[in-house]
């Protein structure tokens, strides 16, 4: 059985998911707000998010598929009772 994830543990992302999210958080601040950041400005927001809003929407994405996987089990469930044949 898999342990749960440490919630204190952040996001761990590769090299290109972290050169990709720096391109778009540096885009994002020239296009939006006109100001050019560094590297050392993009890597503390892809930190920051990975460590405040990683989790959040982690978790949503495990609420999300809770009610899907529900969804389907009940679809199990009704197709389990459409098997009975009638009795006289």
């Amino acid at each position: 059985m898999r342990s749960r994830k440490n919630f204190n543990e952040t996001v761990k992302l590769n090299d290109a998911q972290k050169k990709q999210l720096a391109a778009e958080i540096k885009a994002f601040y020239l296009d939006v707000r006109g100001e050019e950041i560094g590297m050392i400005e993009e890597q503390q927001i892809i930190d920051l998010f990975c460590e405040h809003l990683a989790p959040v929407v982690y978790n949503r994405a495990l609420d999300d598929a809770m009610c899907w996987m529900k969804e389907q089990m009940g679809n199990v469930e009704t197709d389990y009772y459409l098997l009975y044949k009638d009795v006289r």
